[in-house]
This record gives structure tokens, C-alpha cells and sequence, in this order.
């Protein structure tokens, strides 16, 4: 079992190059841990370094997710660059809302390979060398319709529920291997993106990606070990 400080942790981030994964990167690297930056699509020419930053990045660009054998070729390049992998950091999903009809079923498959599948294969390929360290943090982004669907989520919450479910097995079968699994439940996040689709929203009571990315912090760090199985809500400012 490795001798991990919230200092030098290794973490592996999917989804870096969007609005959540840029915040979870920024924050993990500002507390000293080095991340393996996994993204689909490179959005822009690098991570760019603050002032205070002091762990290194490993950019992965062009890894598909919902392909197992792109994701364990992910963490062979991780565990070359740093030696192990501490931590799982997956934010990668999406969000289409439709009603439950014939037409319907594509969308099904679409919210099953961007959401459940992903977290899937990520998972499955990180926790082999975790299971060999006997040592490891996984934490997924879910969201609260994978509790209980409203009308035109059917697609979108079934396959957020099956990451809260996937994450609950994890834990239970990991549990006497020190590594936990736990997932998020944001509100509306505050980003650029959800800003123009509703631009008439009230905002004070959206969630900052930086909130996200320090309960996220503190989850992968050894303290986080105290908690494991959970579905977090973080729904915002009170």
C-alpha cells in the first residue's frame, strides 16, 4: 500500500477540458498532486500554469471513453508517467431530455454510452492497479434524476442511476482494498454554456465549478477515505 499525502497525489481527471474537469485540474494541481488530464477533444493548447501551481500535468487527447481498450491504454500511459494512479476523477457525461416514445430509443442508447458506459470502462480499468495497490479514490458525476425522474428524463436519469449504482458496487466490492467510490449530485452548474441556454434564470443559486472541484479535493485526498458508497448532493449556495 502506498504512502500517499494529499500533496503528491496522482489523479486521473477525464472530461479535463470542459468546464468541471478545468476546475477539478486547477484545483488538484494548485494542492500539489499531479493529474492525468484525459480529454476527447483538445479544446485548446494546454493547461496553463498559475502562479502556486506545483504538480505536473499529463495531457491524454483523443481517448474515447467508451472504449475499454482506449481507457486501459490511458492508464498505461498514466502509470509510465507518475507510477500509479491514486485517484479517479470522472466528469465526463451528457444531458438530452425527451419523452418516452418510439422515436425515443435512440436517445436511450446515446445517454447509455455518454454517461454509463463511460463511467463503466474508465472505472474497470483504473481499479485493476488500484486493486493491486490496495489503494485508490473514484468519484463520478451523477446527478439528481438518477434518484427520481421527472417527465422527458427517462433516458438521462435512468443512465445517471446507473452510474450511482455502479459507483455503490464499486464501493462494496473494494471496500477492504482501501479504495473508496463516491458520487456527486450537482445543481446547475455556472457555466458559459448554461448561462446562454437560459438566460433568463436566476444564477445566485447555481454551483461554481471551483465549489465542485474542493468537494471533489477533498474526496480523493487520504481523508477522504472516511467516506465511500455515497451520492453527494451539492445543489448550491444556502
Amino acid at each position: 500500500m502506498p504512502e500517499v499525502s494529499g500533496s503528491d497525489l496522482v489523479v486521473m481527471v477525464t472530461g479535463a477540458g470542459g468546464n468541471l474537469g478545468k476546475a477539478v485540474v486547477t484545483e488538484l494541481i494548485e494542492s500539489g498532486a499531479n493529474v492525468a488530464a484525459v480529454q476527447r477533444h483538445l479544446r485548446e493548447p494546454g493547461f496553463r500554469a498559475r502562479s502556486g501551481q506545483t504538480g505536473e500535468i499529463l495531457e491524454l487527447d483523443d481517448v474515447d471513453l467508451t472504449d475499454l481498450s482506449a481507457c486501459q491504454d490511458a492508464v498505461r500511459r498514466s502509470l509510465e508517467a507518475f507510477g500509479r494512479i491514486d485517484a479517479l476523477v470522472n466528469t465526463v457525461g451528457g444531458f438530452q431530455t425527451g419523452a418516452v416514445e418510439e422515436q425515443g430509443l435512440d436517445q436511450w442508447d446515446h445517454m447509455f454510452q455518454m454517461n454509463a458506459r463511460t463511467a463503466y470502462a474508465i472505472s474497470a480499468a483504473v481499479l485493476k492497479p488500484m486493486q493491486e495497490a490496495r489503494y485508490g479514490r473514484i468519484v463520478h458525476i451523477a446527478a439528481a434524476p438518477g434518484l427520481k425522474a421527472g417527465a422527458n428524463q427517462a433516458a438521462y436519469a435512468a443512465s445517471k442511476g446507473a452510474v450511482i449504482r455502479l459507483t455503490e458496487a464499486i464501493a462494496a466490492e473494494n471496500r477492504n482494498r482501501r479504495i473508496t467510490a463516491n458520487c456527486i449530485l450537482p445543481g446547475t452548474i455556472d457555466t458559459p454554456q448554461n448561462r446562454a441556454a437560459m438566460p433568463n434564470a436566476k444564477t445566485d443559486g447555481w454551483v461554481q465549478p471551483a465549489d465542485i472541484a474542493k468537494l471533489i479535493g477533498f474526496l480523493v485526498s487520504p481523508a477522504g477515505g472516511i467516506v465511500t458508497g455515497a451520492a453527494i448532493s451539492a445543489t448550491g449556495p444556502v
